[in-house]
């Protein structure tokens, strides 16, 4: 029987589209007692746990974050992951796409032994949907995105389905490899009783950037090359006014504001 070792790489985001910003450094403040797992890893959770259920094996959930991170890791835990890390340092603080990556494979390096590794499509929070792929190429392994069914692990290989502008595509990747899915892969499940009082006495070991032997210029503000350098709340006041009249009248009144108005 075959046995996996996966890897689910999950992140906390603002439970809410309000999201608060550092005025000075531009990043968002992640201390806030209404954050949640991010949306789309919990697909990966949950294809990570069918996988381990069809084939047998180990899933390890890595983040990186504050401390208080540990908490939505105790509740992976619950819904049946084996064990998580924590990545967590003030000098993480900041981090793009390009140095969450280089932070998280070094991280990954560390624990070593793994088959596949399971990443949600993108963030809610910042929607780039880099960090996945990004991480593969600094592994140096195999990757895919937007999948919406995995059909077969064997022979050293993962056979899936990936979504395509029009229709979908079949890929077939050697392991080790990296996926990111899409929510159509599954619906997933909640905690059991059993699930939650085994999170409460999960530990969840943090890591800091020495821990995982990452270099100061690859991490935080200082290793990330894209820098948000002005934020605003866009302006969504709208004037409106009613034209009055036949319709002729109005078309002929519509005419002449937008002639005006030099459109």
């Amino acid at each position: 029987m075959i046995r996996l070792n996966i890897l689910v790489c999950v992140k906390q985001v603002p439970s809410t589209t309000e999201i608060k910003l550092d005025p000075e450094t531009h990043t968002i403040i992640r201390d806030r007692n209404d954050n949640i797992i991010n949306p789309f890893d919990t697909y990966a959770i949950e294809e990570a746990l069918r996988l381990k259920e069809k084939y047998g094996g180990k899933i390890t959930a890595i983040s990186m974050g504050i401390p208080k991170v540990a908490d939505m890791l105790r509740e992976i835990i619950g819904l049946g992951v084996d064990e998580a890390v924590l990545l967590s340092d003030r000098k993480f603080a900041g981090s793009d796409t390009l140095a969450t990556a280089y932070a998280l494979e070094k991280a990954i390096k560390k624990v070593e032994n793994y088959d596949l590794i399971i990443c949600g499509k993108q963030a809610t929070d910042g929607d780039t949907a880099q960090v996945g792929p990004n991480l593969a190429e600094k592994l140096g392994i195999p990757h895919t995105t937007y999948v919406s069914r995995i059909d077969s692990v064997e022979n050293g290989k993962i056979k899936c389905r990936r979504n395509a502008d029009e229709g979908y595509v079949m890929v077939e990747l050697e392991l080790p490899a990296l996926i990111t899915v899409v929510k159509e892969i599954n619906v997933p499940r909640l905690s059991t009783i059993a699930g939650l009082r085994r999170s409460i006495d999960a530990k969840i070991p943090m890591w800091n950037s020495s821990d995982i032997e990452a270099s100061d210029d690859f991490i935080g503000l200082t290793g990330s090359p894209t820098q948000v350098k002005k934020t605003f709340v866009p302006d969504h006041d709208i004037e409106t006014e009613f034209l009055k009249g036949t319709p002729d009248e109005q078309a002929g009144a519509l005419a002449k504001k937008l002639t005006i108005m030099g459109i």
